[in-house]
């Protein structure tokens, strides 16, 4: 059997743990996009211990910080968005990804908390430590998921009770409250979570899944973007049972469909993945509309120091890189380049400010998103490396690994270019 496990709440319960006043009452963890990293003041960033393309890995703290301090401008305004609420606040009406402002509205006397995600990502390497020493294979699926394959460790018959004990267990060695769903199919076992939580657990056997799935809506199904979900509503597809009587149909849709149709029924037989190896990695900052070109382009140097850190300490090569911005009403221009030439930081930066030139169409218009993307990371095996600019780039890298040794010893903000400044 496969178990799924997700914590309840994850960063609202986090800081619950140290501080149980806040037990019991409707609380919220907000956040917003950190400019710290634009400041020209250096401050402390922690380095993620979670691998994974679903975390970001520079993290910023501002647990000390009021809630005055971190979500109201010093116009009186309040910014941020809900990125966990607890229960009690849900019973509220209090959602993700609504602005702090309208969650207060919604609930007055809602504790919105500033975001901790050192803290974070300390008790999810906890727990995936915990997990690897109880279950014989995990996977972790995110931040606060985690799948554990305990066929043949475990008899079906002593599953839930295997389950209960574990999530007693997380409960009360590091404090978190997580639901657990079992199933012979990772996809059916998550299914499975949302049916046990809050804070519990559900099991389905194969031969009670066609009634499980009956009524449960299509969007509820992980990997059923709203695209899918329009395509499958215009044929009157709303519920997974009516997938399940439509095989001929998603059969005819190639490799996507038939795996959909063979999750959804629980016969795919997918393994966990034992090793998430990282496909790329990214920066990007939301901010106030900003005009001067200048400025832009000293932001985007910033990015290209952190990412060039990232990549030294993932020891990879990558070979694309890719840029997004966004203009103050909304339009968005992107580019991106292939190169077989060794990884620098100083490469990287002068490919990503050509990449800027390029692509601002509007250079009278205010700027408001940047995004960095770094990928297609070298296999050794099979790239020959651009050998006319070896020589320099070899250099070029080696001096960039020198960088990332003092980074790595004394703070990412140790060494900065002029430019920068």
């Amino acid at each position: 059997m496969i178990l799924h496990l997700d914590l309840d709440c994850f960063f609202a319960a986090a800081h619950r743990i140290d501080h149980p006043h806040l037990n019991n009452i409707p609380i919220a963890v907000g956040g917003r996009s950190n400019l710290s990293i634009f400041d020209r003041k250096k401050e402390t960033r922690h380095l993620s211990t979670i691998e994974g393309a679903f975390t970001s890995s520079i993290l910023s703290s501002n647990g000390n910080k009021t809630f005055k301090e971190y979500f109201v401008d010093p116009d009186g305004k309040i910014r941020g968005i809900i990125t966990t609420s607890s229960y009690e606040a849900r019973a509220f009406g209090v959602k993700t990804a609504m602005p702090v402002a309208e969650a207060l509205r919604y609930c007055p006397q809602l504790t919105v908390l500033p975001p901790n995600y050192p803290l974070y990502h300390e008790l999810s390497h906890k727990l995936k430590i915990l997990l690897e020493k109880a279950t014989p294979s995990i996977e972790q699926f995110s931040i606060d998921e985690f799948f554990a394959d305990v066929t043949g460790w475990v008899k079906d018959e002593d599953i839930v009770n295997f389950a209960t004990q574990l999530k007693e267990q997380i409960l009360q060695e590091l404090g978190l409250p997580i639901s657990i769903g079992i199933a012979k199919t990772k996809w059916i076992a998550k299914l499975c979570t949302n049916a046990a939580k809050p804070n519990g657990v559900k099991c389905i056997h194969p031969h009670e899944i066609k009634h499980f799935i009956k009524t449960i809506p299509i969007a509820d199904f992980p990997g059923i973007g709203k695209g899918y979900q329009e395509r499958l509503t215009k044929r009157g597809i709303t519920t997974l049972g009516d997938i399940q009587k439509q095989k001929a149909l998603f059969y005819t849709w190639g490799k996507f469909g038939i795996q959909l149709y063979q999750r959804i029924c629980g016969t795919d037989n997918e393994q966990i993945s034992l090793r998430a190896s990282k496909k790329s990695m990214g920066l990007g900052r939301t901010f106030d509309p900003e005009y001067s070109r200048d400025e832009i382009k000293r932001r985007l140097i910033i990015l290209c120091r952190h990412l060039s850190f990232l990549a030294y300490k993932g020891q990879h090569n990558p070979l694309t890189y890719a840029l997004k911005i966004k203009y103050q009403y909304g339009s968005t221009e992107k580019m991106y380049i292939n190169t077989n030439r060794l990884f620098s930081e100083q490469q990287f930066k002068e490919e990503v400010v050509k990449m800027f030139y390029n692509i601002d169409s509007h250079p009278s218009h205010a700027l408001v998103q940047v995004n960095i993307t770094l990928s297609n990371f070298e296999e050794s095996k099979t790239i020959t490396m651009d050998l006319l600019h070896y020589e320099e780039d070899k250099k070029r890298s080696k001096l960039t690994a020198s960088m990332q040794k003092l980074r790595d010893k004394f703070g990412i903000d140790i060494i900065k270019s002029a430019s920068e400044l």
